[in-house]
């Protein structure tokens, strides 16, 4: 920047702070966060560092102011290390509570009370004690499937190597205190190295060293928040068992008898956050009652009996120097500002969604305009509000383009939308999205085929259509630059072992509009067959809950075209084979109720619990006396021993195959 521009950008600067501080310390009104305004005065300060002839004593800085691994093992959780979904505001916990009384019997809705949680920023661990000693540990890796971090654990004091239960599976957070934080940071800058930029980063990085050692020199620490068990009635009683046992609870946790006392607790929790000697995004909101807790069951990864209730967004002022649209598979044009690169939260942020034209509009925001953005429960950048007072006169009106810049077909907004959309099926920017989505992990979960992969093969016009996956030979791919005999055997042999997939997943990777992962699993276990799902009409759709009128128009739509139709087809002949679910008639296990417990050797265990829904069973994630069958593995823990107390029918591993 030239010192004229500066000396412009300085004083509109300076009259901006100061008109935002006379509004919060006066007036006693928040026109900006804390944040956004921080982020200002950093900016002013960093531009009177490069010009410090330009620094005036009116200026708002110059105010006096108070044994080394190889590699990770894996471990199987006995259990999924689920997460949850977040809510920012009393509305969105409201909403949450009526969901959840629609899904309960009248007699249950007043059993609703909470327990409350600190929800500490570190990282998720799982530790399994046998014969009352600690025998592994292991990180949340995908839910399913972490790595054994064993001998890192071991080097945090707070966790007993040895405890008085004979065998427990507890769950927790590894975390780093503020203070230790600062000094590894100092430390850091002394080395000449990389700061970091926040404390779960250090607890993650630590807990994943190969050296021992090294974690032990990070002075982690750690809170104890569950016990897979299924013997203890509430939440808050687990807390006081693991207490008794010799673990470290977080003494702020709170039992509420309602919301009121939940909201009362999260107001108390944004006045101590800076106090505590630990950083905290926002509470953990859970069912006390474990029982309602289990029945009110999973959706997608979250169970529907807790919520992260996050403290509000974390913010930071920085410049739009462009905006740009984005093109999705469905072929949604997405305007997306591309920004001054700032760092919101320990991220550095330098994209941002703006949803759509009229969000452009209402927030009146022009390209080269000064922005507070934020990021939406710490994670998606959103711009929050354009600061007009800091324009120099050379910002410029973004204006929605008439035309794919894809393919260059007229763009279509129907009447009532908001969203512009390329209306052709052939856009090169809609297929290459459909191919990211077609072999994500919910679809095809085709492993080793990224975007940089795709990207790749529709350059060198290897691929066209989602078919043509399927047609690869690692001969085409040898001759690729990278792509050496053993990496082109690894692809073709992950495409070809995705070649028999469950009916919910196909549907969900063809891309339909309006369907996403919930609405597949609803279209299979109501149909059951692609066919019948072919055949239905408007009003047979409908039939399905959650499925109103634009959604079944645009199923109905997608399998009419002939391209689509010729694309199943395509499919088909190239083997894929489609996992239907079986007919009434057909369906051994249905009305039976399983529990699998312990590590199957065989198959994975979401394998396992597909094949039994195909079947007709049902899954349950906790014994009880109404479970028909639990199915065990190797190390089978506390489900097992439930089982037999409660006389429930137990079947190894080889016993289930063969019922299969």
């Amino acid at each position: 920047m030239k010192k004229e521009e500066a000396e412009g950008r300085i004083e509109k600067l300076k009259k901006a702070i100061d008109r935002y501080r006379y509004a919060y310390h006066v007036l006693d009104r928040l026109e900006i966060s804390e944040a956004a305004l921080d982020s200002l005065k950093k900016e002013l300060f960093d531009l009177e560092q490069q010009f410090p002839e330009l620094v005036t004593s009116d200026s708002p800085t110059q105010r006096v102011g108070g044994k080394p691994l190889e590699k990770f093992a894996k471990i199987q959780h006995s259990q999924p290390m689920l997460s949850f979904n977040d809510a920012f505001c009393e509305e969105d916990m409201r909403d949450w509570q009526e969901r959840l009384e629609k899904l309960l019997p009248a007699s249950k809705i007043n059993q609703l009370d909470f327990f409350c949680e600190l929800k500490i920023d570190g990282l998720a661990i799982e530790l399994l004690y046998d014969q009352g000693v600690f025998k592994s540990g292991s990180t949340r890796g995908d839910g399913l499937i972490g790595e054994d971090v064993t001998q890192n654990l071991k080097t945090i004091e707070a966790i007993p190597l040895r405890i008085s239960e004979p065998s427990a599976i507890v769950r927790g957070e590894a975390y780093v205190s503020k203070k230790d934080f600062a000094e590894i940071n100092k430390n850091q800058e002394k080395s000449g190295l990389a700061v970091y930029a926040n404390p779960r980063n250090v607890a993650a990085g630590s807990i994943r060293q190969l050296d021992p050692k090294i974690t032990a020199s990070r002075k982690l620490d750690f809170f104890a928040y569950d016990l897979i068990t299924n013997t203890i009635k509430t939440h808050q009683e687990k807390h006081e068992v693991l207490k008794s046992w010799g673990f470290k609870t977080n003494s702020f946790n709170r039992y509420c008898r309602n919301l009121n006392e939940v909201f009362a607790f999260y107001r108390r929790c944004q006045k101590i956050r800076e106090n505590l000697l630990y950083e905290i995004d926002g509470i953990v909101v859970l069912v006390n009652d474990n029982q309602l807790f289990q029945e009110l069951g999973v959706v997608g990864k979250a169970p529907r009996a807790g919520i992260a209730y996050k403290f509000e967004l974390k913010q930071s002022t920085t410049v739009v120097e462009d905006i740009q649209v984005q093109i999705g598979r469905t072929g949604m044009i997405t305007p997306v500002a591309h920004l001054k690169p700032v760092r919101i939260g320990g991220v550095v942020v330098t994209r941002a969604t703006l949803h759509n034209e009229d969000e452009i509009q209402r927030l009146g925001l022009k390209i080269g305009d000064t922005v507070v953005v934020g990021r939406a429960g710490d994670v998606i950048p959103d711009v929050v509000k354009v600061l007009p007072e800091l324009r120099t006169g050379k910002e410029r009106i973004f204006r929605m383009p008439k035309r794919c810049p894809s393919c260059d077909s007229n763009l279509l907004k129907p009447e009532n939308e908001v969203i512009w959309r390329c209306p052709n099926n052939n856009c090169f920017a809609r297929r290459q999205e459909n191919l990211y989505h077609f072999v994500s992990r919910p679809a095809f979960d085709i492993v080793g085929l990224g975007p940089k992969t795709i990207d790749r093969f529709l350059e060198e016009g290897l691929i066209t259509t989602l078919a043509d996956l399927f047609e690869l030979k690692k001969e085409d791919l040898i001759g690729l630059a990278g792509f050496a005999e053993k990496k082109a055997d690894n692809i073709v042999k992950a495409i070809n072992s995705r070649k028999e997939v469950s009916l919910g997943r196909f549907l969900y990777a063809l891309g339909i509009r309006n369907v996403g992962e919930e609405t597949s699993r609803d279209l299979a276990n109501y149909f059951g067959t692609l066919e019948k799902i072919k055949d239905a009409n408007l009003t047979d759709l409908e039939q399905i809950q959650d499925v109103g009128p634009v959604v079944a128009q645009s199923i109905h739509q997608w399998l009419k075209e002939k391209n689509n139709l010729l694309l199943l087809e395509k499919l088909e002949s190239l083997g894929i084979k489609i996992i239907q679910k079986q007919r009434a008639d057909s369906q051994p296990f249905k009305g039976k109720r399983f529990v699998l417990t312990g590590a199957l050797k065989e198959m994975a265990r979401e394998v396992a619990k597909e094949k039994i829904r195909l079947l007709g069973g049902e899954i349950s994630e906790a014994v009880s006396k109404n479970t028909d069958y639990l199915v065990y593995g190797s190390d089978p823990g506390t489900k097992y021993l439930k089982a037999k107390e409660l006389g429930v029918k137990t079947i190894s591993e080889e016993e289930f195959l063969r019922m299969l």
